[in-house]
């Protein structure tokens, strides 16, 4: 297995995590954290690491293979560490991107968005069920292109380093360069909240620039304070339940849909419905928009 800078970094994230709760109490705030959606958090932080010691080896594995199949080697060449991580950064866009535009990625990626809080606990909500998922597909184009597996896995785990500390509220905005082009505290409470506005925007790992190449930037507004979690909250803080729901209900509903729709409960966009009884992300913004300019 390369080198896993993650594990290195979670002594840091501990104890950033009791700074930031620290400081919240002594500004009279503890409601920003509640200590069972933190618990549940901290549940899903272990729960995602022994995920990945089993699965990380096989998803590894793959990318060697594929890697052996391409005409190109890199190699180790000081140049393509930081090409390797914009490239990496670039990957990780398009599947976030994707794992909130087709429901079978969302089943595992909205372990992350479950909260109802916002605060560096709120980072450790990572997945239990990636590789059911197949999200690790989106990083498979780096090694064919010639990139070595152990320096993809390396700058992937720098680039879930980076996100950490942009899930917090004590930080308003950083200085206009640096919002400009990386992404902060600001742009992803914007992707974190469920308000009309909001929905499906601000995909970025580290770089926010892809958002804005691509068209899916929106900008913090103050104006419309920012509500978080998912559209249909789970109400539960049930760590199972938390873990497998949506999963669950894609079971559901292909079980229950006509044969003609069952596919597209897998593979259509979350809060898709064959007969219009529910609504995506899609439908919510234009319902807010026509609301907004007054059309109706």
């Amino acid at each position: 297995m390369p080198f896993d800078p993650v594990a290195y970094a979670i002594p840091v994230f501990v104890a950033l995590i009791v700074g930031e709760l620290l400081w919240v109490r002594a500004r009279g705030q503890p409601q920003r954290y509640e200590w069972q959606d933190t618990g549940i958090s901290l549940a899903f932080g272990i729960g995602s690491t022994v995920a990945g010691a089993i699965t990380g080896g096989l998803t590894v594995a793959m990318l060697v293979w594929i890697h052996q199949q391409g005409p190109l080697s890199i190699g180790w060449a000081w140049w393509a560490w930081p090409l390797c991580f914009v490239l990496d950064d670039l990957a990780y866009y398009w599947f976030h991107r994707m794992a909130h535009r087709v429901r079978w990625f969302w089943a595992s990626h909205v372990n992350h968005h479950s909260s109802q809080h916002y605060n560096l606990s709120t980072a450790l909500r990572q997945t239990w069920t990636g590789f059911i998922a197949v999200s690790f597909v989106f990083r498979w184009p780096l090694a064919a292109l010639g990139f070595e597996p152990g320096m993809i896995a390396v700058c992937a785990g720098f680039n879930l380093i980076y996100q950490f500390w942009i899930h917090t509220e004590a930080i308003d905005r950083m200085p206009r360069w640096f919002e400009a082009v990386m992404n902060t505290p600001s742009h992803h409470r914007v992707h974190h909240a469920v308000n009309a506005r909001y929905l499906d925007r601000n995909y970025a790992g580290v770089f926010i620039v892809w958002d804005k190449l691509f068209g899916t930037f929106t900008p913090e507004d103050h104006e419309d304070r920012i509500h978080y979690g998912i559209v249909r909250q789970l109400g539960s803080f049930n760590l199972l339940y938390a873990v497998f729901h949506e999963w669950i209900g894609i079971a559901r509903d292909v079980w229950q849909a006509p044969w003609r729709h069952k596919f597209s409960y897998i593979w259509r966009e979350p809060g898709w419905s064959h007969d219009g009884s529910r609504e995506t992300s899609d439908m919510i913004r234009e319902r807010w928009s026509r609301r907004e300019t007054g059309d109706s």
